[in-house]
């Protein structure tokens, strides 16, 4: 019983670390990106740097395979500033 409330608290943590909206610099709105949209969703204006969060959820749910795969693919540098 430890072990499902252990494991829902988890699982709750991770969906409230990581959000799905994008990070706001100067008042306009940037999308994070990773390894397989950086054609598509880095802004060359904006200086990135890599989450810390997705990293931490990357690693507590490695064993799914599915979560590290979409962190590191989709979500793992978030925006910081304008260049």
């Amino acid at each position: 019983m430890k072990k499902l409330i252990l494991a829902v608290a988890l699982i709750a943590a991770t969906v409230g670390l990581s959000g799905c909206g994008g990070d706001r610099v100067n008042g306009q709105y940037y999308n994070a990106y990773g390894i397989f949209n950086e054609d598509a969703a880095k802004d060359p204006n904006i200086v990135y740097q890599v989450s810390p969060v997705s990293v931490i959820v990357a690693i507590l749910l490695s064993e799914t395979i599915v979560v590290p795969v979409y962190v590191v693919g989709w979500d793992l540098f978030e925006p910081v500033r304008v260049k």
